[in-house]
């Protein structure tokens, strides 16, 4: 088979897989097979630069950035629809439409996602553009931020119109939302607001690399266009499904308005089982060209409707604020509240985020407050019912003091902060409770009651205790029994063999998560390495930027942190990248190296992750950067050509071996 040939068919394969995975959810090949098509695709295109097409799989990692969208007229305006609230509006909508056919009505309803616009144009199969709402006239092209989202088709199969425009709605599913916002707590940083406004902002960041890395999806949910196959909303789409495309199970065809009520009526049930979040439910005259004929108004279109949910709010009575300290000394303020369902489950509690927005809320002690669920882990606070507030009432002033040791705040940025990590108890039990997590040290059998019971005897006062503790003293604990405390003596001494990634993540470093953890520690390798870096050479490394840089510039600084490095590496913890058993030598310590063609011996994920057993790291683009190429056969010539030009020295397999050997 000809590259030309391969290339063809690697992408239509990625393609239906792509389909299986994210629009069907019934993948048929491993990730690991998945990868090594994407692998072979990305080697023959790179060989073959006069076969690009902008439409190929290997795009959906983003591109290059964007110093500013370009705008487009849309081909069929997208306008608004028209809100009602109540099953009477819906049967005066009904008697409206009746008005203005002779022809017989149906009605396809569907679910209004809590999400973003989207109109994608296709031509002859393959997306040509992708344009945000905008005015309703003119919208941004995001095509590049499109291409992303894995379940929007770049090529499409089937029988299909050679041109035509799809429209959609793009969001972030629920569980993946709460999963970002968990990792950004975990981080000290603030949770996004909601699902919708975090894919919004998505879709206008200009850096596509950036937007890969965010959990969008996207519903298809209307076809325009003059050649389409069929006169029916409702069948289009089903079309629309077996070209490619992912359109909701939900949609439902009825044939007259109590149909649609009891659709209206089974969802406003049903919608807190949802993966994802709805407002409403969108009604549309099924009948195309009835659509046609019964126009629109300066506004709205005549044939559709959206009938609005009420907002998942509950109203109830604030009856203290609280404020928590967090591991590192942040200061969140909490609304204690009069217990009340909101979605299905009793609150008591809701966030408050920061003095910025207790200010902007103007929340007092006694106030009705409305609570809203959302995407939010916890719920929050979004409008107080000032006209039943109490005239006597005081206005709220954010403590100056720390809630649990007294010591005087400082507010840095938005957030206040106890800048006595010394002997503020909830920093103190914070910071172990984050050492024995599960992804840190995962020392099993310790939980926050016997923490703080640890801390209160005296036992352990910093993370080096912990490997002190003895079991005459463990026994005597309230319930601790011999069998649990043999159990946590265990896990303690099986922790020494946890990696050094973890190691250093478990230390608490502020901005220090799991992922910026892995990314130091390949770069420098062990921990004295780190804290010699100075603030260049750190945000020198990818994705460390001038936060995380001055972060783990501040806890080096500090004589105790020094100290407890020094007693834990005494017990022999893992401070270098060498005790993971998956290094094998630092012969490419600080090395980058790009990859680049065909190999007799290894495959391209095979030397991958030779070179970062050897401590390199693997970079995917040529620049000055770049320690040497790691050159195969059949390199593409563009490429080898950058590197020469470049001075970047080009090694073969055999010396590749020779040079870690």
């Amino acid at each position: 088979m000809t590259d030309k040939k391969r290339i063809y068919y690697l992408r239509d394969e990625i393609q239906k897989h792509n389909h299986r995975y994210y629009v069907l959810d019934e993948p048929i090949i491993t990730d690991f097979e998945f990868d090594k098509l994407l692998n072979e695709l990305e080697y023959l295109e790179e060989k073959n630069p006069q076969f690009f097409d902008n439409n190929s799989p290997t795009t959906r990692v983003g591109g290059k950035v964007l110093e500013s969208f370009k705008s487009y007229d849309h081909q069929y305006p997208m306008l608004s629809l028209g809100n009602t609230y109540s099953h009477h509006d819906l049967f005066d909508f009904d008697t409206r439409i009746k008005k203005l056919t002779n022809n017989k009505i149906s009605y396809t309803c569907e679910l209004k996602y809590d999400g973003v616009s989207i109109s994608l144009t296709y031509k002859d199969g393959f997306l040509f553009r992708a344009l945000t709402r905008g005015d309703g006239v003119k919208g941004d092209d995001v095509t590049s931020n499109i291409k992303t989202i894995k379940s929007i088709p770049l090529k499409i199969q089937g029988n299909y119109p050679k041109l035509f425009v799809i429209r959609g709605e793009v969001f972030i599913p629920l569980a993946l939302f709460k999963k970002m916002n968990e990792d950004r707590i975990s981080k000290e940083l603030d949770p996004y607001a909601n699902p919708r406004n975090t894919a919004s902002g998505s879709l206008k960041l200009l850096d596509s690399n950036e937007v890969a890395k965010r959990p969008l999806d996207c519903y298809l949910y209307y076809v325009l266009g003059d050649d389409l196959p069929s006169n029916s909303h409702y069948e289009n789409l089903q079309y629309a499904r077996d070209w490619g495309f992912k359109i909701p199970n939900e949609i439902k065809r009825y044939d007259n308005i109590d149909g649609v009520i009891n659709f209206v009526e089974y969802w406003n049930n049903k919608r807190n089982s949802l993966p994802f979040e709805i407002d409403g439910i969108v009604i549309k005259v099924d009948d195309l060209a009835t659509q046609v004929q019964m126009g629109y108004t300066s506004k709205f279109p005549r044939w559709a409707i959206s009938y609005k949910y009420k907002a998942e709010q509950a109203l109830t009575k604030l009856n203290t604020i609280t404020y928590q300290v967090g591991r590192t000394g942040a200061i969140t303020p909490v609304a204690n509240l009069s217990p009340v369902n909101l979605g299905g489950t009793i609150v008591k509690r809701a966030s408050l985020h920061n003095a910025d927005q207790m200010k902007k809320l103007d929340i007092r002690v006694g106030d009705f407050v409305y609570i809203e669920k959302g995407g939010e882990i916890i719920p929050k606070v979004v409008k107080v019912r000032i006209e039943d507030r109490d005239l006597f009432s005081v206005p709220t002033i954010f403590i100056y003091n720390c809630p649990s040791c007294g010591s005087q705040l400082v507010n840095n940025d938005v957030k206040h902060y106890c800048v006595n990590s010394e002997s503020c108890l909830p920093q103190i039990k914070g910071k172990f409770e984050h050492f024995i997590s599960r992804k840190a040290m995962n020392i099993d059998g310790l939980g926050k009651e016997t923490i703080e019971l640890l801390i209160k005897k005296g036992f352990i006062k910093d993370l080096f205790d912990l490997y002190c503790l003895q079991k005459k003293d463990l026994i005597l604990l309230e319930g601790l029994a011999e069998k649990s405390v043999n159990s946590l003596l265990e896990a303690i001494e099986n922790s020494k063999n946890i990696s050094f990634d973890r190691v250093l993540y478990a230390l608490g470093i502020r901005f220090v998560g799991e992922t910026v953890a892995k990314t130091l520690v390949k770069k420098y390798l062990n921990i004295e390495d780190l804290m010699a870096a100075d603030y260049e050479d750190l945000i020198s490394v990818d994705e460390i930027g001038e936060k995380i840089a001055k972060s783990v510039l501040s806890w080096f600084s500090k004589t105790k942190n020094i100290e407890l490095v020094k007693k834990l590496k005494s017990l022999k913890l893992h401070f270098s990248f060498n005790h993971n058993p998956t290094i094998i030598s630092n012969k490419l310590e600080g090395m980058s190296i790009v990859i680049s063609g065909i190999f007799s011996n290894f495959s391209r994920s095979e030397l991958k992750k030779i070179i970062e057993d050897h401590g390199g790291k693997n970079i995917g683009s040529i620049s000055k950067k770049i320690t040497f190429v790691l050159m195969g056969d059949n390199m593409g010539p563009s490429k080898r050509k950058k590197a020469e030009d470049l001075g970047i020295p080009l090694l073969n397999e055999k010396d590749f071996i020779n040079k870690i050997s």
